[in-house]
């Protein structure tokens, strides 16, 4: 996400939960670095405390370095529980065996799309505009953010060979959404990709939202959420599941927005993220 502040993942913590003959292992839930870390880790370690007192356990929260590091952490098992991005997903089941947990509600909807953004002053009007252009990404990883911008890019024969520099005169990887959208406002680069209401979510000034339109969208991309590592108890693994689905407004709206402005949790399958899988191949992305 990498002007971002790296926090160490660690062993969950043990705690005990009636007395020392019952002590059980604590869970530890690691955070997708998608927005600024510092608040991120604040909200995440209140979403914590709510999450293990529903589960039973303590629930211990860091922020990863990267998309990848929690990749990482799940495939290692210093983390219990992640939340990830769609494609964040699709990598970590394959190469961690995570599954997932409960599916995001966002925004009232439990799926997206990723747009590619540029000023309004620029009078670009299309993506075929950007040719030579300087590009920000977010992560390699990142749905909304590389994935499926790059895949429509390819689709319509800008991109040669899954290499944007085929098309762009430059391109970075910011990190963050609201670091590209940050870079696009301040005439770093010409474009960025990011999520359908990346602008509504870090513009808080009408003024600022008016300056930043988009010149292409992708299909539907399916909502992530929480997913879980390998091996975990299956008991446990669904007094999680129990309790995420009992996250909801109003009793937990504020929380919930803070984290990564989500509404709640539904239900999800591994198998609702097969059209992320393909694109995942069609790209050809593997963390790093």
């Amino acid at each position: 996400m990498r002007a971002l502040t790296t926090v160490v993942l660690l062993l969950a913590l043990a705690a005990p939960l009636g007395g020392p003959a019952t002590a059980q292992p604590g869970l530890h839930l690691v955070l997708t670095p998608s927005q600024k870390p510092t608040d991120l880790l604040a909200a995440g370690e209140e979403f914590g405390r709510v999450l293990g007192g529903l589960v039973g356990v303590p629930v211990r929260v860091t922020v990863a370095s990267d998309y990848a590091a929690v990749i990482e952490a799940l495939r290692n098992r210093t983390a219990d529980l992640a939340f990830v991005h769609p494609g964040g997903y699709v990598l970590a089941h394959r190469e961690a065996r995570a599954t997932i947990v409960a599916r995001n509600l966002w925004h009232g909807k439990s799926s997206f799309t990723s747009r590619i953004f540029v000023r309004r002053e620029s009078g670009i009007k299309s993506v075929e505009e950007l040719r030579g252009k300087s590009m920000a990404f977010v992560d390699p990883a990142s749905s909304s953010g590389y994935i499926y911008p790059m895949v429509l890019l390819m689709q319509r024969g800008l991109v040669k060979n899954r290499d944007p520099k085929t098309f762009f005169k430059e391109v970075v990887f910011s990190g963050a959404h609201d670091a590209s959208m940050r870079a696009l406002l301040n005439g770093h680069v010409d474009a960025i990709a990011s999520f359908d209401v990346a602008r509504e979510q870090y513009l808080k000034d009408p003024a600022e939202r008016e300056r930043i339109v988009f010149v292409a969208e992708t299909p539907e991309i399916p909502e992530a959420g929480i997913a879980a590592r390998d091996g975990m108890d299956p008991a446990l693994f669904a007094r999680v599941r129990t309790a995420l689905l009992s996250l909801k407004p109003p009793a937990h709206a504020d929380l919930l927005k803070r984290m990564y402005e989500i509404d709640g949790f539904a239900p999800a399958e591994d198998r609702d993220y097969d059209p992320v899988r393909a694109a995942i191949e069609l790209l050809g992305v593997r963390p790093r």
